[in-house]
């Protein structure tokens, strides 16, 4: 199937784009610019190495050039909370922003997406969302065949992604969790929230001590070359393990995900979890439906080749 054609850049051209540091691994540019063609705007996404220090600044800059919107990774979604001008309830229930969208005042005086604006007035604001949530636990569906109801699940993590997947695991109804980080204090901190908003849920800052339904690697170990296993495999095996999903998608396959596949686990990148994340940001900029298949196409080329 031949994919839509780019629209050839001009003045008129609008931008979006993701914040990192680093960034020069995302796939998102590829997989947004696809759904950006297949709608047929005139639109360019593109891919920022933004310090922590600088990212307020950033944003500000952002809405001053009339940009659509922004995705933002690590490590700045959880900065952002207090630098948005506004927070959608996504991102006060999860605690994390990784999309930005730039509004304006329609003509009846609401705050409307500058995407979906002709013109865009002097009077902009911008608006932090949460799309990493639901991501997450559709990928988990979608790519290991898990219902999470019930389950028993390891989280390694407890910073800005293993938070979001943490308090989503639990308000999915998972029976047991079990949170993992290397400072126990960030841990402690994530346990308190979720022990006061979904106390039917058990919960061990802890190895499972028996066999877990799924390990939810949330952890940034696995990007880079000879990055050690996220887990101490001398307190956890795999083997107990019906099922991992790391969070990162390059490289497609990491030592945890390696380690997973001879242990006889089924397992999952994060590809999935950036598509659906992806798909919902364009969503909230554009007001349409994002056209996934030539999403998950271009994405699937640029990570695996």
């Amino acid at each position: 199937m031949s994919e839509p054609l780019t629209l050839p850049i001009d003045a008129r051209t609008r931008y979006c784009a993701v914040y990192g540091h680093p960034v020069s691994h995302s796939a998102s540019p590829a997989m947004q610019n696809a759904g950006i063609a297949a709608l047929g705007l005139n639109w360019r996404y593109l891919a920022f190495d933004v310090r922590p220090e600088e990212l307020g600044k950033a944003i500000v800059g952002a809405k001053a050039m009339n940009f659509i919107g922004l995705n933002l990774t690590v490590p700045h979604k959880l900065l952002a909370l207090d630098m948005v001008d506004s927070l959608d309830d996504s991102a006060k229930l999860w605690g994390a922003v990784n999309t930005v969208r730039f509004e304006a005042r329609d003509s009846n005086g609401n705050w409307q997406a500058v995407g979906e604006l002709a013109e865009t007035p002097a009077e902009v604001r911008s608006r932090g969302f949460n799309t990493d949530a639901d991501a997450i636990t559709r990928a988990v569906r979608e790519d290991l065949g898990l219902e999470l109801a019930g389950k028993k699940v390891l989280v390694l993590g407890a910073g800005g992604a293993g938070r979001t997947a943490a308090l989503k695991l639990a308000a999915d109804g998972v029976a047991e969790l079990f949170l993992v980080n290397r400072t126990r204090e960030k841990a402690e901190a994530v346990a308190q929230e979720i022990r006061r908003l979904y106390p039917r849920v058990k919960l061990v800052l802890d190895y499972p001590s028996g066999p877990v339904d799924l390990v939810l690697n949330a952890t940034s170990l696995g990007l880079k070359e000879g990055d050690p296993l996220p887990l101490a495999e001398r307190d956890f095996s795999l083997e107990a393990a019906a099922a991992v999903f790391d969070m990162i998608y390059r490289p497609a396959e990491t030592p945890l995900l390696k380690r997973a596949k001879a242990a006889g686990c089924r397992t999952a990148n994060g590809l999935g979890m950036l598509l659906h994340q992806g798909a919902r940001a364009l969503d909230l900029w554009t007001g349409k439906r994002a056209p996934l298949e030539p999403m998950r196409r271009a994405l699937t080329q640029n990570v695996y080749g």
